[in-house]
């Protein structure tokens, strides 16, 4: 079995024609020790002071925090410094996103920004730390750019040369090694009303399991299995994902169950511009996570970094005490309930490839310099119009150090409507050792829990 798996990964990425690209030298690498942190942001804060030194994020839990609780804000006492509305946006111009100036310009006053003090909470376990400085010797981006050899655990590229390095950077971060969590989507109607899905959601990152080598996970990124819980209409509904690194040679695996039919399917097309399950039409499977899966249907530009001011501690969001009610509104979320802070981000433009059929023609993505997630993005339609705007409420986790998504949204222009999913409604915190031994995610194991 184990020289089937080597066999079958060597081919998946050493068997392309062509130069890879990346890696950095040692000189280079040693900056992740020195004016750069570990996964390779910007260790100095900015001129002004309004970005701060990162001095190793947030790494002990605040006073009151148990573990197994939901996580509580860190910073309780912290007051907004201002708010951006569609008033006063014109001073603020040059740290807004377009899509953040679109939202401000088209849902004004009701829709507004509280910026609060910048904290760069980023942290990460100092295994993962190794592995950064390891992969930037040896990673490198093959040449179509639809995979990555000699990398593991976490970002492949923490000193990106170009786009689609940073776009891998984002697929491949480290998210602990396995969750196990209860959450809820939504799409709202325009006049606010709204009919939750609950889903269960468990996570297992092949790839970034401690001691893993990559010609042992089998090409697989992560397994993931998620089990409606309501409406009663959907209740029962189980997905299987097996989330591949090279989805163009081995694309990625999925099955799914209906009570229906009962019958659990092969879902071959659940990627691209697929339109998200449960999401109205307003989503497409790959805005999941902000961006997700094989990258060849565009072409990526690195266009530098910016400061700007986005969704960033979001634990007024995540609090045990807020349900979906207090989140929800007509066109955007409760932005009472928002915080805002000015970071650097790496700008990462897409723009769709010559005859590639995508609902998005161009796409900017906003990425996190200190722990490679996206925080924001825009996606324009064919005419090169602004059609939605999506956003990502991220905190740091206490059980395990990971920052990640506690809420996620996109915003349709057109439609005057929204997706949002993250919606917690009081239900546990997320587990990050559920003791998972993989084999729940296999087909079998999905068809046996649907009967149950």
């Amino acid at each position: 079995m184990r020289s089937h798996i080597v066999a079958g990964v060597a081919l998946v990425f050493f068997g392309f024609s062509g130069q890879a690209l990346s890696k950095v030298t040692t000189a280079e690498a040693e900056r992740l020790d020195e004016d750069l942190t570990p996964v390779g942001a910007e260790r100095a804060g900015n001129r002004s002071g309004s970005i701060p030194a990162w001095t190793g994020g947030l790494t002990t839990p605040p006073e009151g925090w148990r573990k197994g609780q939901v996580e509580i804000d860190p910073f309780p006492e912290d007051q907004a410094l201002f708010v951006i509305t569609s008033d006063n946006l014109d001073l603020y111009r040059d740290k807004l996103s377009d899509g953040h100036i679109a939202m401000l310009e088209k849902y004004g006053p009701d829709f507004f920004m509280p910026v609060y003090q910048t904290r760069r909470t980023a942290a990460f376990p100092e295994h993962v730390y190794d592995k950064f400085r390891e992969n930037a010797l040896t990673a490198e981006l093959l040449d179509n750019g639809n995979g990555v050899r000699d990398t593991i655990m976490t970002s492949p590229f923490p000193i990106p040369k170009d786009g689609l390095e940073v776009i891998w950077n984002h697929i491949l971060r480290y998210r602990g090694e396995e969750i196990s969590l209860r959450s809820a989507s939504a799409t709202p109607q325009k006049d606010g009303s709204y009919n939750p899905v609950v889903n269960d959601y468990d996570y297992f990152f092949a790839y970034s399991q401690k001691g893993a080598e990559l010609a042992e996970i089998d090409n697989k990124i992560f397994y993931l299995k998620t089990d409606t819980i309501a409406p009663s209409s959907l209740a029962g509904t189980i997905t299987l994902v097996h989330e591949t690194l090279d989805q163009v040679r081995s694309p990625r695996l999925a099955w799914r169950y209906d009570s229906g039919s009962r019958r659990l399917r092969r879902s071959p097309n659940l990627a691209y511009e697929t339109d998200l399950p449960n999401s109205s039409s307003l989503r497409s499977v790959d805005q999941k996570d902000m961006y997700n899966g094989a990258p060849n249907q565009y072409d990526w530009e690195l266009k530098g970094k910016r400061e700007l001011f986005v969704p960033y501690n979001a634990y007024k969001l995540h609090g045990p005490e807020v349900e979906a009610d207090d989140v929800i509104r007509p066109g955007h979320i409760n932005q009472e309930l928002t915080r805002y802070e000015l970071h650097r981000v790496w700008v990462v433009e897409a723009k769709r490839r010559t005859g590639i059929s995508h609902i998005y023609d161009r796409r900017v993505f906003y990425v996190d310099e200190d722990s490679w997630q996206i925080l924001a993005s825009e996606e324009y339609d064919a005419d090169g119009n602004l059609w939605r705007v999506s956003e990502a409420h991220n905190i740091s986790y206490y059980s395990e150090p990971v920052f990640w998504t506690t809420m996620e949204m996109t915003y349709d222009l057109k439609a005057e409507r929204y997706y949002i999913d993250g919606l917690d409604d009081g239900f546990p915190a997320y587990d990050f050792s559920p003791g998972f031994r993989g084999g729940e995610f296999t087909a079998s194991a999905a068809r046996r829990a649907a009967r149950r």
